[in-house]
């Protein structure tokens, strides 16, 4: 947006002074060289510089040229800046010669966004390895157009004092380049060379001779941990079988699948499959990683991504990446050209990003460490992304997106909403925008709450400082409720629906609130107003943002054994085959799978009702028709059923009907239960019952949304909820939702699981003070 002010009696002349005023992501992104650059090619003079707020620029000169430099400022962005909104006014034209850029001031009160890491770009990966560079084969090297923000920074403005490189004065050559404004690295602060830089180790070595070392120590079987930008990584080659189990047992990672990083797209290829859109998002400067059709003849132990027909693979994005992957100079190293890569930590546990941990923690996980001395000051995990018609589908929004704000489109007081227990951020709002955290993790260990701890004190400090209220999600047992709990003081304290904030928390990101919507909210687990544990809910919202209506949800079923029943799909089947009525016939694979001591503890729990909850849980039917099929009876992380489930759904286009019963915003589930007992026992392909399964449950959506929608006027569903990481439901439901004349809101921004629960839960908190305010 883009509004200007006059004076009255403004001069008629052709000579105009004007001041701009950007908000958005404009600092640590090169625009104050940028708008110098722009300026003095325009021949104007006058002045940049930024405050905690904003850029602000005043130009003076021909007007014809000062109307030029507007256009060209938001027309040629620099290439990580987002300019959310542009504010100009005339002012008194004054006696000057020149384009300065002035130096940062405070704003009391008001803060700029604050930029996310990353990738280091071409332009500085060519001098990495030019030998006539002097910042040839420098593990820091970095401009203004790339490197590390979000984890360096200590403060707010974004300048070099209030960043972890304050501790590195920069060399005389270093710092003609950061105050030359034709320079690439002008006003750059994380910038420094061999001189004045930073130092990479290995043990007693240093500089090549670590990197050398490290490659020598991958060569032979060792699991390495490699510093990055946001924390330690553990490393070893994906071919070892040795290396690899020894890292899934160090790690304690069950047979979740580990992350490949690879040399370049031409090494990718060698492991999965790579579209055009999927190229473009593993190549973008955020460099996330990307899940993937894996390759049959991928060159990975079985151990790397077990039974998994995904992969997932990212580029390398600091300088320390790409010099692991290249020959050192004099040395008989020899060189990967790709690698395991997964965080530096016990499953469950917070990566390790500080000394103290390098000494107390990597011990036990790793067998050597590639470090440095640039301190990290906000851990980052690694982002993880599908791709959907283009665009990103966040899984895990970390490093290269976070904290990019979300606008949401008023100002609303400071709330700090701190998410869910599972695949934890938390939400800070400040002004009109909402600044969600990096991937915390799983609210399971002390050393996760310290993480978080630690982490809300860090955001909040560069945001809008201490709170006005706070909001956590309604489950009683939540370790993050509790905190807040005990945090909050005489402050306001908003008890928020689980799928409530899945819903708000699509509308937020695509700045729609106050916009009537049904919502479809799958997912494993959310506590529901009645005490049952939700998780297949149609959710009606009208303007009133801040409330909902339960219009459907899928038929109760008993959750037997609680975590129990999620760890071992078969339990889900053979409770769903109970609520339908069928008989557990020992021909059916989740009877098969089970011991009779196990079906009989189940049968007793079943009749007595000890230790079962009611369940209306999409992600706990995705388990159960998994079982069911014979594809997974007992998993070893969270979703692999599902995941699996997915996989196998065959393409073909002739299916077997299968039909789940709609019938006042009931979904019951009994008829495609009997269909799909009744196909296995026909020798249906397990790959088509999955297909017919999958679209099954996108006709029921279809249908009761059409009735919700009908009966209340709305014509905007949206689809939310961790079991919408299935791309082909996702697809399916959408499809059947736009045939029926539905505007359809995906998640673009933040992810549909529960890393994106802490959004919705502040956009509600927000609502509902602004609420209390009329």
């Amino acid at each position: 947006m883009t509004t200007t002010v006059r004076p009255a009696g403004s001069p008629g002349d052709n000579t105009e002074r004007r001041r701009f005023t950007l908000t958005g992501v404009v600092q640590g992104v090169g625009f104050r060289p940028f708008v110098y650059r722009v300026a003095t090619e325009l021949g104007l003079v006058g002045l940049v510089g930024n405050d905690s707020l904003s850029v602000f620029a005043e130009v003076q000169g021909p007007v014809g040229a000062i109307e030029r430099f507007a256009r060209r400022l938001v027309e040629e962005l620099p290439p990580l800046a987002e300019v959310s909104e542009v504010r100009t006014e005339v002012i008194p034209v004054v006696c000057e010669d020149a384009f300065v850029i002035v130096a940062s001031r405070g704003v009391e009160g008001a803060k700029t966004p604050i930029p996310p890491d990353i990738a280091v770009c071409a332009d500085c990966v060519g001098e990495l390895f030019d030998p006539a560079d002097r910042r040839y084969r420098h593990p820091f090297i970095t401009c203004t157009n790339c490197g590390p923000r979000f984890t360096i920074i200590r403060a707010l403005p974004y300048d070099r004092p209030a960043t972890t490189m304050a501790d590195f004065p920069l060399c005389a050559r270093c710092a003609a380049e950061y105050e030359d404004p034709a320079d690439r690295r002008f006003h750059a602060q994380p910038v420094a060379c061999p001189e004045c830089g930073p130092t990479l180790r290995f043990g007693a070595d240093s500089g090549d001779e670590a990197v050398a070392a490290a490659q020598h120590a991958l060569a032979e079987g060792k699991i390495v941990a490699v510093k990055g930008i946001g924390g330690y990584h553990l490393a070893c080659l994906p071919g070892r079988e040795d290396a690899v189990a020894s890292l899934r047992r160090r790690k304690a990672r069950g047979g979740k699948p580990f992350a490949v990083m690879v040399r370049d797209l031409a090494v990718a290829r060698r492991f999965v499959h790579i579209d055009v859109a999927e190229e473009t998002v593993l190549t973008s400067p955020a460099r996330p990683v990307v899940l993937l059709g894996r390759r049959d003849d991928a060159p990975v132990v079985d151990g790397v991504a077990p039974g998994s027909p995904w992969l997932g693979v990212m580029l390398p994005y600091s300088p320390i990446h790409h010099l692991l992957f290249a020959p050192v100079p004099g040395a008989a190293a020899p060189v990967p050209d790709a690698l395991v890569l997964t965080s530096a930590n016990l499953s469950d546990e917070p990566i390790c990003f500080t000394d103290d941990d390098e000494a107390a923690r990597l011990p036990r996980l790793a067998d050597a460490v590639l470090t440095h001395d640039r301190p990290i000051h906000v851990p980052c995990d690694d982002s993880v992304v599908r791709v959907l018609d283009g665009h990103e589908l966040p899984i895990r929004r970390s490093r290269g997106y976070a904290p990019l704000p979300v606008d949401l489109g008023r100002e609303v007081p400071a709330v700090l909403a701190v998410g869910g227990e599972l695949k934890n951020t938390f939400c800070v709002t400040d002004g009109h925008r909402a600044y969600c955290s990096a991937h915390i993790g799983d609210m399971g260990t002390w050393e996760t709450l310290q993480a978080f701890e630690r982490s809300v004190g860090q955001l909040t400090g560069m945001r809008a400082g201490e709170p006005e209220r706070l909001a956590a999600d309604l489950h009683p047992s939540y370790l993050t409720r509790s905190w807040a709990e005990r945090t909050v003081g005489d402050r306001p304290l908003d008890l928020v629906q689980h799928h409530h904030a899945h819903v708000v928390s699509l509308l937020a990101e695509h700045g729609r609130l106050g916009d009537p919507i049904v919502g479809v909210a799958f997912d494993g687990t959310g506590y529901g107003t009645d005490g049952a544990i939700w998780g297949g809910e149609i959710l009606l919202l009208s303007t009133d943002t801040q409330r909902f209506t339960r219009a459907g949800h899928l038929a109760p079923v008993a959750l037997p054994g609680g975590d129990a029943a999620v760890r071992n799909p078969w339990r889900m089947a053979l409770s769903y085959l109970t609520s339908a009525g069928i008989e557990w016939s020992p021909d059916l694979p989740p009877v098969a799978a089970a011991t009779p001591a196990e079906l009989r503890l189940l049968a007793s729990q079943l009749e007595s009702g000890f230790g079962c909850v009611p369940c209306t849980s999409m992600g706990r039917l995705f388990d159960a028709v998994a079982s069911l099929l014979g594809v997974r009876h007992r998993i070893a992380y969270e979703g692999q059923a599902a995941i699996e489930l997915e996989t196998l759904a065959t393409q073909e286009r002739s299916l077997p009907h299968l039909r789940i019963a709609v019938r006042d915003g009931m979904l019951d589930p009994a008829p495609l239960l009997a269909g799909l007992v009744g196909g296995l026992r026909r020798g249906i392909p397990q790959a088509v019952l999955s297909a017919a399964f999958h679209v099954a449950v996108a006709d029921a959506v279809g249908e009761v949304v059409s009735a919700v929608g009908q009966a209340h006027g709305v014509r905007t569903a949206g689809l939310t909820g961790g079991v919408f990481q299935n791309v082909l439901l996702l697809r399916l439901c959408r499809s059947r939702l736009r045939d029926r004349g539905f505007e359809v809101l995906t998640h673009r921004v933040v992810p549909p699981n529960d890393g994106g629960l802490a959004l919705g839960q502040a956009a509600v908190s927000a609502l509902l003070a602004l609420e209390e305010e009329r």
